[in-house]
């Protein structure tokens, strides 16, 4: 029965069902009145707050070191797991969940008691460190199943990292739905619900996620099964705010819905008994063969090796430069790197990543904080802006899914890196700004879609490249180093770029701005550096693309 527990589908199942529950930082509007009003805090001072939470969600430094330290490693032509020190044989991956489930509770509770006087009104500094703490535990929990997933599943590795980004995106919109289902009107309990429920969740299910070494790449058609799942809990999740948003709907009607959107989140858990049910049936098929006579066997296992089951076309289709694949194919292949933080920093390519984030990243985050305010400027309703916003974790969540499943076909299909898809993205933000900056009749419809799912690919497409470029050992560890350049972009454009020139274009009285000329001059600086970054993802491109040609060749290799 152990099997039917124990196995890297229920794993990811279990991955998914933390990676919606955590996602707190992403609704922090929910809970930062209550938190303003009770603490006696002006604008200032709640935004001092506010950029701390996104420190924390940000800063997975720690979280990828204690998961390198925790987890056991097997370099790609070793049978046996090597541990970088002598506690990965004592760890794993539910050290670094049960951390962060720690600094959700802790935080959180904190942050409670301090707004229903528990405790006395603390100083700034010391809420800034809780909400930094709750924030960082997201970081732990997002950083365990990222990699996780990415080890169990590493054909695809787009393709799991994508879904486990996605969830993440969506876990904002999960969250509310919570809240308006059950404690609608009472911040304050929310605040209480994001300390117990996303800890609970993860101390239930952490066991659940380990590595699983398991040499079969038949794991496409389970894949693409979450995959659609995923896809049907994002148009389940548009429809059901869509519909908030022009019908008030009574608390049954908000029960229904939720129950409903409860099962479709329980379906992972259906796919992960059929794939471990399918593999545990291919197991015992193959156990027969090596029982049968040895001349059959013989005709089994040459058959057998070119069953059509295998799904060999997944591999087949080489880049047309490619040519031939040789028959030793160890002779033309570089040994994967397997480098550390200090050793990847060391690198140009780790540097034209950070730009990618600093600039592509910051500028999308840019346009997200302002989303509400460039809305009123050029006089859309408030139910138009309500849709927009709301709708953003939706096109978000197309970016994070799209870019790791485009990504896999690309690369398995066509042969073409990952960080050509990264460069398209990044073009594609310049428009999606340059749209919102003329101002034209209906910019907001097009625009902020454009820049949403060009900023969600680049959280799936950034740490595969990671794990393909500087290897998988300490990839927790350098993709959260790098990610952490997201939050020191958001603060440069938000705050010194667009922040500035709107109080320079606003009215003194009010502080108000109504027309286009109030964000057009800081949405063309945000396409320009949106240029920058695209210019360091396609010269990324141009550096790698023989290393990707020699990583397809070796998939292929493996896999038949």
């Amino acid at each position: 029965m152990a099997e039917w527990l124990l196995n890297r589908w229920t794993g990811a199942a279990a991955a998914i069902m933390i990676q919606w529950s955590c996602g707190a930082s992403y609704t922090f509007s929910i809970y930062s009145p209550v938190l303003k009003s009770s603490q006696g805090y002006d604008q200032s001072t709640l935004d001092t707050v506010s950029v701390f939470k996104d420190i924390g969600a940000n800063f997975g430094i720690l979280s990828g070191l204690l998961y390198t330290a925790v987890t056991p490693y097997r370099s790609g032509g070793e049978a046996g797991f090597e541990g970088k020190s002598r506690w990965a044989s004592l760890g794993g991956p539910w050290v670094v969940l049960a951390a962060g489930a720690v600094q959700l509770f802790v935080g959180f509770l904190f942050m409670w008691a301090a707004v229903v006087g528990l405790i006395g009104t603390p100083p700034v500094w010391v809420m800034c460190f809780f909400a930094w703490l709750a924030a960082n535990g997201q970081a732990f929990l997002n950083t365990t199943t990222v990699v996780t997933g990415l080890r169990n599943f590493p054909e695809y590795s787009g393709t799991i990292v994508g879904i486990m980004k996605g969830f993440l995106g969506l876990s904002g919109a999960i969250l509310i739905q919570l809240y308006h289902t059950f404690i609608d009107g009472d911040p304050a309990a929310y605040i209480l619900m994001l300390a117990c429920l996303p800890s609970f969740i993860c101390l239930l299910l952490m066991f659940l996620v380990r590595i699983y070494e398991v040499c079969d790449n038949n794991y496409k058609k389970h894949l693409n099964g979450f995959s659609v799942v995923t896809v049907i809990i994002v148009a389940y999740l548009m429809f059901i705010i869509i519909l908030q948003n022009f019908i008030n709907l009574s608390t049954w009607g908000r029960m229904l819905t939720f129950v409903m959107l409860m099962v479709l989140l329980a379906l992972p858990y259906g796919i992960a008994i059929k794939a471990q049910w399918e593999e545990s049936r291919n197991f015992a098929h193959t156990f027969s063969f090596e029982r049968a006579p040895s001349t059959d066997n013989q005709k089994l296992i040459t058959s057998s090796s070119y069953s059509p089951s295998v799904d060999q076309s997944e591999y087949q289709e080489l880049p047309s430069d490619a040519g031939q694949v040789p028959l030793n194919l160890d002779d033309m292949l570089p040994q994967e790197q397997e480098m550390n933080l200090l050793q990847a920093m060391c690198t140009i390519d780790f540097w034209m990543l950070f730009v990618t984030m600093i600039s592509g990243l910051g500028s999308g985050l840019a346009m997200i904080n302002n989303m509400s305010q460039i809305g009123e400027s050029l006089g859309y309703s408030t139910i138009q802006i309500n849709n927009m916003v709301s709708l953003w974790s939706m096109w978000n969540f197309l970016g994070r899914f799209g870019g790791g499943y485009v990504s896999d076909y690309m690369m398995h299909r066509k042969g073409w890196p990952r960080p050509l898809l990264m460069a398209a993205t990044l073009g594609t933000m310049i428009f999606g700004h340059v749209i919102i900056a003329v101002g034209f009749p209906g910019n907001l419809y097009l625009g902020p879609v454009l820049v949403g799912i060009c900023y969600g690919a680049h959280w799936s497409l950034m740490p595969t490249i990671t794990s393909e470029i500087f290897g998988v050992r300490h990839m927790g560890t350098i993709f959260n180093t790098i990610a952490a350049a997201s939050p020191l972009g958001s603060y440069l454009l938000s705050v010194k770029v667009v922040g500035y020139i709107y109080d320079k274009e606003a009215d003194k009285e009010d502080n108000s701005c109504f027309g286009i000329h109030c964000f057009m001059s800081s949405f063309f600086i945000l396409a320009a550096v949106s240029f920058v970054a695209f210019l360091a993802g396609l010269a990324l491109y141009f550096r790698t693309r023989n290393f990707y040609k020699l990583v397809v060749l070796k998939r292929l290799k493996h896999s038949v």
